[in-house]
């Protein structure tokens, strides 16, 4: 009660201290409103026609695969706009919310009255809310419309490729008499179209066709060319080495295949492009050049890539252990079967444009397959291999028995009149079969230049390790960097190329890349390729920002302020820590991902920190509290326990000490902060050193007193305040003991200064006659071995005797064991 009265008396006086104000805002955002309102219902009427127009084509066009992806490509980005129109009144509807919910519920009944401001202010809202949702709602419904459209193509697509495969030809038709009037027929229409559009380009646009093939010529002779120079002996076999090795082998096979036939692909590719560009080619001119140009790069790829794993001309070379005569004949079958499959194709756009009869398609698609099939028994029925005895030995069972079913499969198939089918599966024999093994032999080659050491033996590794000062390391590291670019442009040129071949069109692999770039839903999280590369080069730069940051602000601001070894440490790492985090932080945004989602792993974390990471978790605090006390620096002398050497490193996690033997000591950071460690730099270098000295009973104490006094004072390095002190500090069981004690400027020297002092004790004590008495210690008297016996004879005449005893004992035995007796025993004593 006591909040409503207060929200009511807040309103009243807003109300009453500036009324105009008020009203005149809210007919503004009205006004505004109403207009992105109307805006978005034009938009959305728009997008509501189009799909009413892509509705009816797809009934039009319910035949045509390629042009159902079309429509479905247009489909989708009709959706993301509807989308996109909705999400347009989100701010809006933010906003209409806010002030609904300051202006509060209505009173109940009962309840004071508000002001009818406050009424109509909340009723205006209340029906732009509504408004809006209508807009909202009719957008969402149109993409609930539009996705259904996309599955129903979907559908239609699945029932199209199913009908091809299953869809059985009456033969007989195809195989009358009437089939070859039909094909003379269609050779001289095709003949006709040809010949006019020749004539009329030779005449009107001979300059443009001339230019278009110069300049598509070129580019193919730079990729071809550059290629060349590129790769060098990588791109072709060289017939003097006798014993490539299979990395070698490998490379030349991929190369020699991918690169002839990209420049290929090029020159044909631009060719195409500049005709339609100086507008040279006519619609169905057009078609038959794109179909020939696809049979052209079809049966060069097949060619250079049984040659190149074949190898008929250099046997050294040839991926294949197969003989040259067998090898020869595998190319000539394998590029008469590319032949076959491209002519056939390409007639196949040339009947599909002239109108041809079915007959003479399935006539034509039915000679192609039982080509094919024939092609591959002759291929499995081949003996390639030759055994040490001379005989030839046929393929491995698994790969004979593949190639002999495929081809009778084609064979039967046609012959029972299934043609799509059978040429479906000729069409992947030939086009998939060479694409999977030119990607296989490149995964090989990536996989072979990824292993260790094999980069530096290719020849870019040998050139690179003699024209720069990469070391092994360094060429390892790259070979596994070569090795992932190949894989992935294996990826990413193979992959589009098979799933085009498998009846995918360029429309389905444009979705599945927006898709891919844009965001993949898996429940509530949204994975972008996009988004993560993004992150990943922000994260990069960022890294690189700070340590450029951190080595500027270490050799350029503090160097030149003179500031401490130990500070400009700590600010390094702070800095670098802070740059690392941030960099962190806005590559994650970059990316996508919401940090706020992140709570729950955040709670989970902290409970495993309080658990399991205790210790690093105290190591990370105690490292930032040496970084912020600095109780000691880099550079300082420290003792920690049973360690003692130079502190080297400070991090967050450990600190590294070296000790005087150079052995680098990694000592945890709470165990600096809640142990007792000494530190002989800490504010400065100035120390004390000890040496001991004991003489005999007897001798001058005072004497002593003064010589060691006079040698303490004389050494350039011991200061002269505080001056030294000689102390007489114990009568000791055998000598009469002092102890000099020095101070020094530098610690470090302390150990040469007690060096050169013990020297001079030594000299000025032999000088004064003054004895240094030693413990004494216990004589030990030396074992002697026992001498080697002079009297040899009589050794022999011994061992003799021994001897003779043994051999009369076992004879004696030996008898007893024949007479049957057995030998008494003796009796105990």
């Amino acid at each position: 009660m006591l909040l409503r009265l207060l929200r009511l008396i807040l309103i009243l006086a807003l109300v009453i201290s500036a009324p105009p104000s008020f009203e005149a805002m809210a007919q503004a955002l009205g006004q505004g409103s109403a207009g992105l309102i109307t805006d978005q219902q034009k938009v959305i009427q728009g997008l509501t026609a189009k799909t009413d127009d892509l509705e009816k084509k797809i009934q039009q066009d319910s035949d045509d695969d390629s042009s159902l992806v079309d429509i479905r490509l247009q489909l989708e980005d009709l959706s993301r706009a509807a989308l996109t129109s909705a999400l347009a009144f989100r701010p809006r509807l933010t906003d209409i919310n806010n002030r609904i919910e300051v202006l509060g519920p209505p009173p109940a009944a009962g309840q004071p009255q508000e002001p009818d401001i406050v009424t109509g202010e909340r009723q205006a809202l209340e029906s732009e809310k509504a408004e809006i949702n209508a807009v909202v709602a009719s957008a969402q419904n149109l993409s609930i419309r539009i996705s259904g459209l996309i599955d129903k193509i979907g559908n239609m697509r699945s029932e199209l490729f199913r009908n091809l495969l299953t869809k059985r030809y009456v033969l007989s038709d195809a195989l009358s008499p009437q089939v070859f009037s039909d094909a003379q027929d269609e050779y001289a229409n095709f003949y006709k179209a040809v010949s006019s559009w020749l004539s009329f380009a030779f005449k009107f646009k001979f300059q443009a066709i001339l230019a278009a093939t110069f300049v598509a010529l070129g580019l193919a002779l730079v990729l071809l060319v550059g290629g060349r120079r590129l790769f060098g002996r990588v791109f072709e076999a060289d017939p003097s080495n006798e014993d490539p090795s299979y990395l070698s082998r490998l490379s030349v096979a991929f190369w020699s295949t991918l690169l002839p036939t990209l420049a290929v692909g090029a020159f044909l590719g631009s060719t195409i492009f500049f005709f339609n560009y100086y507008n040279v080619l006519r619609g169905d001119i057009g078609l038959f050049l794109n179909a020939l140009a696809t049979a052209i790069g079809v049966v060069f790829c097949v060619n250079r890539l049984t040659n190149a794993a074949l190898s008929p001309r250099l046997p050294n070379w040839r991926l294949i252990p197969v003989e040259t005569g067998p090898a020869r004949w595998l190319v000539r079958l394998a590029t008469a079967m590319a032949v076959v499959i491209s002519a056939n194709t390409f007639l196949s756009i040339i009947n599909d444009k002239m109108g041809s009869p079915l007959s003479l398609t399935i006539a034509r698609s039915f000679v192609a397959t039982i080509v094919v099939g024939i092609i591959l028994i002759l291929m499995a029925m081949l003996r390639p291999f030759k055994a040490r005895d001379g005989s030839w030995r046929p393929w491995p069972a698994w790969l004979r028995y593949l190639a002999l079913a495929l081809g009778l499969f084609t064979i039967t198939a046609a012959l029972l009149g299934f043609i799509g089918l059978a040429l479906f599966v000729s069409l992947q024999v030939v086009v998939t079969g060479t694409a999977l093994i030119t990607a296989y032999i490149g995964f090989l080659s990536a996989q072979a230049i990824g292993e260790e050491g094999a980069f530096a033996n290719t020849t870019v590794g040998r050139w690179l390790s003699t024209n720069s000062s990469y070391e092994d390391t360094a060429l390892d590291q790259l070979g596994l960097v070569v090795s992932v670019a190949i894989n992935l442009l294996i990826v990413l040129v193979f992959l589009p190329l098979i799933l085009l071949m498998w009846g995918f069109q360029p429309g389905d692999i444009q979705a599945w890349g927006y898709k891919l770039a844009t965001g993949i839903n898996i429940g509530s999280v949204t994975i972008s390729v996009t988004g993560i590369l993004s992150g990943i080069v922000v994260f990069v730069i960022g890294y690189f920002l700070t340590r450029w940051f951190q080595g500027w602000l270490d050799g350029s601001v503090m160097a030149r302020g003179k500031v401490d070894t130990g500070v400009r440490n700590s600010i390094r790492l702070a800095v670098g820590y802070a740059g690392v985090a941030l960099a962190a932080l806005v590559g994650i945004s970059a990316a996508g991902i919401d940090l706020s989602s992140l709570a729950l792993v955040a709670g989970a974390l902290s409970l495993g920190i309080g658990f399991g990471l205790q210790n690093v978790v105290s190591n990370f605090v105690s490292g930032l509290i040496l970084l912020a006390e600095r109780p000691f620096k880099v550079g300082d002398w420290i003792v920690a326990g049973d360690v003692s050497g130079t502190v080297r490193k400070i991090s967050v996690r450990a600190t590294e000490i070296e000790t005087f033997q150079r052995q680098s000591v990694i000592l945890p950071n709470s165990n600096l902060i809640n142990n007792a460690v000494g530190n002989w730099t800490h504010r400065n270098k100035l120390g004390r050193v000890e040496i001991k000295v004991g003489v005999a009973y007897g001798s001058d104490v005072r004497q002593v007193h003064a010589i060691l006094l006079e040698i303490a004072r004389s050494h350039p390095l011991v200061l002269k305040n505080p001056e030294p002190f000689v102390l007489f500090s114990n009568f000791g069981a055998a000598a009469l003991e002092f102890e000099i004690r020095v101070f020094l400027a530098d610690i470090m020297n302390g150990s040469a200064v007690q060096n050169d002092i013990r020297f001079t004790v030594l000299e000025k004590f032999d000088d004064q006659h003054i004895e240094i008495p030693s413990t004494p210690r216990a004589v030990v008297e030396p074992k002697h071995a026992t001498a080697w016996p002079t009297d040899d004879d009589k050794i022999e005449a011994d061992f003799a005797e021994q001897e003779l005893a043994k051999a009369e004992a076992a004879a004696e035995a030996k008898k007893l064991a024949k007479s049957g007796r057995k030998l008494r025993k003796p009796d105990p004593d």
